[in-house]
């Protein structure tokens, strides 16, 4: 007898449209990748050592689902001096890396047919992991023009009574923009006026090379559920742990949440991260350094051959104007791949608003940058004279 029907929500959500590029990229030999957002950096040694030291000495058992009460306490003293307020562990849930820690805030505060702002451009898993809920993602626009900035006038335009939840994302995937205290206080305050939570998703937060990152929550912690990440500050995409920080009512039902979802975090992990969080920091500095080396180099590269545009302040990523070449950015980004070996990430991935645009990762070497970038330049010049 046949089975009835696949869930149908799943089905209907739209993939990522990086991972198209992705999955082809690794069926061609010598391509040069720079499409997605892992650090090229390993991981500190002190950290794999105290994982290490973690295993031997037999701490390989279940730990809370909300995570160890040493690592949250570790974070709400970080971040308590952070945001300027008091911070206590019951506010701190580990989870599976930042997106996890996202999917389960959604789940945490949406219902079927609410609506959530989302960033265009935007990471995708904002729009997925709402569709996975039944809700509806809306996105506003982020413009070139306004420097990738979100302006009130756009999102008192997509409000409406289904709207529960707003998502910023600073330093931002993809454009790298960093937004300045004075407008994160006044997305806070449109939050504030139509009873909004925040979702603010800080995971590249000390990836800022230019001006300072402030966390949405320094004005309204009861409204902000904050998502952070280990993967990016400390080149442990693998390790696979983040946390969020939320009011201590949000954070019981996020942790309850984590009981269906994973149980607990590898109890390993949770050690490295401990020691990522409490051992030297000059690993932190010295890759930061190198991913402005990098943007640098890639900047004067697009000012050579008239592609520059802006230059982005945080993360690691860059958005290069590909409009003259009259080709959309899927079908950019494909044939790049094809014809020159070089895969990047299409705009279109990201929303509507970066269709002419893809999206270059300064997380690749800086030999694969200049060589990636120049073919680049040269493909999109040979597609406008053809």
């Amino acid at each position: 007898m046949g089975l009835k029907p696949l869930a149908q929500t799943p089905l209907r959500m739209p993939g990522s449209g990086i991972r198209e590029v992705v999955h082809l990229a690794l069926t061609l030999p010598g391509t040069i990748r720079l499409e997605v957002g892992e650090p090229d950096f390993p991981t500190p040694p002190h950290i794999v050592e105290a994982a290490v030291r973690a295993a031997r000495e037999g701490f390989t058992r279940y730990t809370p689902s909300a995570g160890l009460a040493s690592l949250r306490e570790l974070i709400a003293a970080r971040y308590g001096d952070r945001r300027g307020h008091p911070l206590h562990r019951d506010q701190v849930t580990v989870t599976v890396g930042g997106v996890q820690g996202m999917t389960a805030a959604f789940i945490a505060i949406l219902d079927p047919g609410d609506e959530v702002l989302v960033p265009d451009p935007g990471w995708p898993n904002y729009a997925m992991a709402a569709r996975l809920r039944e809700a509806t993602p809306v996105g506003y626009p982020l413009r070139a023009q306004d420097k990738f900035l979100p302006r009130l006038e756009d999102l008192d335009a997509r409000v409406s009574p289904r709207t529960k939840m707003l998502v910023l994302n600073s330093p931002a995937n993809p454009t790298g923009a960093v937004f300045p205290p004075d407008r994160v206080r006044d997305l806070v305050g449109f939050a504030r006026r139509h009873r909004l939570y925040v979702l603010a998703d800080e995971v590249y937060e000390d990836l800022v090379y230019e001006g300072a990152h402030v966390s949405p929550a320094r004005w309204d912690p009861e409204r902000v559920i904050s998502v952070h990440s280990l993967s990016k500050t400390y080149a442990m995409t693998g390790w696979r742990v983040g946390f969020v920080i939320a009011s201590e009512a949000i954070s019981r039902v996020i942790a309850k949440i984590q009981e269906p979802l994973v149980s607990c975090v590898s109890a390993v992990t949770q050690k490295a991260a401990e020691a990522a969080l409490e051992g030297p920091q000059e690993c932190v500095a010295q890759m930061r350094e190198a991913y402005r080396t990098r943007r640098d180099a890639v900047i004067e590269i697009l000012r050579v051959h008239g592609m520059h545009r802006y230059t982005p302040a945080g993360a690691f990523y860059l958005l290069v104007d590909i409009r003259s070449s009259g080709l959309p950015s899927r079908e950019f980004a494909l044939r790049l791949l094809r014809e020159r070996r070089v895969a990047v990430a299409p705009g279109s991935a990201f929303g509507e608003e970066a269709d002419g645009w893809v999206r270059v990762s300064l997380s690749s070497s800086l030999d694969d940058l200049r060589e990636g970038v120049k073919r680049l330049c040269a493909f999109a010049a040979a597609a406008v004279s053809g």
